[in-house]
């Protein structure tokens, strides 16, 4: 086992100015109280409603616990690491962050490939749409999804976990992350970096440009449709496109470049761990009639009740 000495790290966290830390204690704690609540409700209104039957929506609830699972990684501790005096972390609470946070977070990246699929099964092959992605499909994509995340986050453990950290021990960063580690190791880990960024980094672009490729084929095949299916359409691909940029543009800007650029990646880390899953429930209900009509279905019954 690779930690000789160290056996916590000291996460240096966003800044240093104290009066920012209040109000970004604040700040902070609202949106993780936005993003718990907007999820578990988008998640509890599907499972609730007969929407859980659509292919699309089955992929949703899924995001959506697993923004709740991603930012439960990383946010407790932004937050309390805040206002708190001693910020250290034990070497397996790192270890444990840096996995979870991977784990979640690719876990999400595939479903959101999963849910473009879905997407272009059912604008470009509308009449094969529900061979295409039957319940057995869904499952073996969602599988699929967790594996392919859980072995690119025990790849992170393990570049990491061989490492001698002999000191200084902190961490430049709020969270333990695969760059601001391997800046710390008492070794030459010039080769371990370009790993990370042809793994993580090529996964990301890969991935995104996938995404961007099979939005685009879905949009040109609208273009023969009548206007009506078409602004449908369009207003569930707009919300999944949103989220796609949103989601990957912050991911790619911190693990393509080299790792010199930890201070920025801290700022693009706030938005795909933070801002990204605050904002998609916004994103999948203001727009989704179906969402609303759900919602209306299950949250107002009482009023229903009540006026008969």
């Amino acid at each position: 086992m690779g930690h000789e000495n160290i056996t916590e790290f000291i996460l240096l966290g966003l800044f240093s100015d104290e009066d920012a830390k209040v109000a970004c204690f604040v700040v902070f704690s609202l949106c993780y109280i936005v993003i718990l609540s907007g999820n578990l409700f988008i998640l509890l209104t599907i499972r609730g409603s007969r929407l859980r039957e659509q292919p699309m929506y089955f992929f949703l609830s899924y995001l959506s616990f697993m923004d709740v699972c991603f930012t439960s990684t990383v946010a407790p501790r932004l937050i309390t690491d805040l206002l708190a005096e001693q910020k250290t972390i034990s070497y397996d609470s790192c270890m444990a962050q840096m996995f979870y946070a991977h784990f979640f977070g690719a876990t999400e990246m595939f479903i959101l490939v999963a849910m473009a699929y879905d997407r272009y099964a059912a604008i470009c092959r509308p009449l094969h749409y529900m061979v295409i992605m039957n319940r057995q499909v869904c499952y073996v994509l969602l599988m699929a999804s967790i594996l392919g995340a859980f072995l690119h986050s025990i790849l992170q453990v393990l570049i990491i976990i061989d490492l001698p950290f002999c000191g200084p021990n902190e961490i430049d960063h709020y969270l333990c992350d695969i760059f601001p580690l391997l800046k710390l190791a008492c070794t030459d880990t010039s080769l371990l970096v370009i790993v990370v960024i042809t793994t993580t980094g090529m996964i990301s672009v890969v991935t995104f440009v996938a995404l961007v490729i099979s939005y685009i084929i879905i949009l040109s095949t609208l273009r023969t449709r009548s206007s009506q299916s078409c602004r449908k359409a369009l207003s569930t691909c707009s919300s999944h496109i949103t989220v796609v940029f949103m989601f990957f543009l912050p991911l790619i800007f911190t693990y393509v470049p080299t790792a010199d650029s930890v201070s920025n990646d801290k700022v693009f880390a706030l938005f795909y761990t933070m801002f990204a899953p605050m904002f998609n429930p916004f994103i999948y209900t203001l727009r989704n009639t179906d969402m609303k009509n759900a919602m209306r279905k299950m949250w107002c019954r009482d009023t229903r009740f009540e006026g008969k």
